[in-house]
């Protein structure tokens, strides 16, 4: 409902009511409006009427719900079942394109919008969180350990050919475990005490050579 819809419907219901009304969309417009803007996670969280509000209004700028559309192209999102498309917000497109996963999908401005907003958003929550100058953020549509697994392979060739540990502290958690293997790396694992910190993983990769690890964590 935009305004001029608004000042329609003051013709059917009292225009009174209807004012009301359009100052609680107004509202939710703001709100949408000042993350545009800043790009920035919002000092109030939003509640769940206004998020389903922004991400309907994402799906329907996606090419597969555009009114009367005929999606018989190679690349047009379908879904068979309505259920999925239902729980999924209609968003079918994904985010990249084939290399580059970054990249604006050009059938889905939504999709595309969607995923660089929550790009920047992450990248706040993590200056927010004291991780300053991290430099560009790349956000994977992965599960956490095939996400940990494509960072590992990133990483690798950036280290010497002869890198292949991963020094890890242990956590009672398969995952990290999983993706450290399936990068093809050797995990060295640091038993976690009280009051051993970073201190035993530098002195384990000192005996191993920093040459040879990939990655500390």
């Amino acid at each position: 409902m935009d305004p001029s819809n608004c000042d329609l419907a003051s013709g059917l219901v009292s225009k009174s009511y209807i004012s009301q009304g359009q100052q609680a969309l107004n509202q939710r417009r703001k709100q949408i409006k000042v993350l545009l803007s800043s790009r920035r996670l919002p000092e109030a969280g939003w509640d769940d009427a206004t998020i389903e509000a922004f991400v309907a209004d994402l799906s329907a700028m996606d090419s597969n719900n555009f009114r009367d559309n005929v999606g018989v192209g190679e690349r047009e999102a379908r879904v068979a079942s309505d259920l999925v498309a239902r729980r999924h917000f209609r968003l079918a497109h994904g985010i990249g394109r084939s290399g580059d996963v970054a990249a604006e999908q050009p059938k889905a401005a939504g999709s595309s919008l969607l995923a660089k907003l929550a790009t920047l958003l992450v990248a706040d929550a993590m200056a927010i969180a004291g991780m300053a100058d991290i430099g560009a953020v790349t956000l994977l549509p992965l599960a956490t350990g095939m996400a940990i697994t494509m960072t590992l392979l990133a990483l690798r060739p950036s280290r010497p050919p002869s890198a292949k540990y991963a020094i890890w502290s242990r956590i009672d958690q398969k995952t990290c475990l999983k993706a450290i293997t399936a990068a093809g790396l050797v995990p060295v694992v640091i038993e976690l005490k009280l009051g051993r910190g970073v201190g035993a993983k530098d002195r384990r990769a000192k005996q191993l050579a920093w040459c040879h690890v990939v990655i500390l964590n």
